[in-house]
């Protein structure tokens, strides 16, 4: 993903959105809340959806750097060894 700056944005009708700031490019996320999760979270589904969201980028950073390793152990793996 390039370096622009992001928003997060209530739609007011349940869902939430991730965006490019300042682009009319369709959403990057959409986080769409029912009836009953409303009621559920009351008032709050910017601040729920601000979590989810915090929670997605933390995930996929712990997955990448977890790939990143097991590719390196791969590499490394390959390499015979020599003993003399």
């Amino acid at each position: 993903m390039s370096t622009a700056l992001l928003e997060i944005v209530d739609l007011g009708n349940g869902e939430v959105v991730l965006q490019r700031a300042g682009e009319d490019a369709p959403p990057l996320l959409r986080i769409q809340f029912s009836d009953e999760s409303r009621m559920y979270v009351m008032d709050h589904c910017l601040e729920v959806a601000k979590a989810m969201i915090q929670a997605g980028i933390q995930a996929t950073a712990q997955l990448t750097d977890q790939a990143e390793v097991e590719i390196e152990e791969e590499v490394e793996q390959e390499t015979p060894r020599v003993l003399h």
